[in-house]
């Protein structure tokens, strides 16, 4: 089912007022999150206290599953900012979407390419700016030639590679599930037997949505890690 976008041009710029509101709900229900997480810390976590604990512990296995704790942890923050922000991201398109004057204006922000790739090209360049400050313009250098000086293009292109998959295999995930649950959703209101036909696969399908958004967090948070310990580690 296709919606156009609500777009607003300024300054000669052309904006997506679906994305602008859908990142800035993101990004305020995460900041919520982790107010509320840090509000009254104690020596026994409970509550939401407990659960962004648990996060940080995860992401910290993530990371030492990739490199040395010495080098990885201060890549801690910027993991768990990144697997919260994009499971929520994920999940604000599936229980229901806004559409007003056939403009779709509530949905996850990462069924669009331009956010996912966004993401995606902020990691990458964040991977070569640790990079360089890590190991020096030279040792930085020194990874695109190593072991041999001919395979420079190729690891080139594997850069953009890197970014293009990072960002479409988000978006290409979110996009084609919120397309499904639409196209169920036109079943239920079709009438009583299309709803009956339909509602257990809709029950079916945001569960496994769920699972699905969960998932391609954790694979976003895991690849920005690899990515990470190939720049900043001596030993790649």
């Amino acid at each position: 089912m296709h919606h156009e976008a609500p777009l607003y041009e300024l300054f000669g710029l052309t904006f997506n007022l679906s994305n602008v509101m859908m990142i800035t709900v993101t990004s305020v229900i995460v900041f919520v999150i982790a107010l509320l997480a840090t509000r009254n810390l104690s020596m026994k976590p409970t509550g939401m206290q407990n659960f962004l604990e648990w996060v940080m512990d995860f992401v910290k296995g993530i990371i030492k599953s990739n490199m040395d704790w010495q080098t990885g942890g201060r890549f801690q923050v910027l993991g768990v900012t990144l697997i919260m922000y994009i499971f929520v991201a994920n999940m604000l398109g599936l229980p229901f979407a806004v559409v007003i004057n056939d403009e779709l204006w509530w949905k996850s922000p990462t069924a669009d390419p331009v956010i996912t790739l966004t993401l995606a090209t902020m990691v990458v360049g964040l991977s070569h700016y640790y990079g360089i400050k890590m190991k020096g313009l030279k040792g930085y250098a020194e990874g695109f030639v190593s072991p041999m000086p001919f395979l420079f293009p190729l690891k080139i292109i594997e850069e953009f590679a890197n970014t293009l998959t990072l960002g479409l295999r988000l978006y290409g995930n979110i996009f084609a599930g919120e397309i499904l649950l639409g196209l169920l959703a036109g079943s239920l209101a079709t009438g009583f037997a299309g709803t009956v036909v339909a509602i257990i696969p809709t029950i079916v399908w945001q569960a496994f949505s769920i699972f699905v958004g969960a998932i391609q967090a954790f694979i976003f948070t895991m690849l920005t890690m690899v990515y990470m310990s190939h720049k900043v580690s001596h030993d790649h």
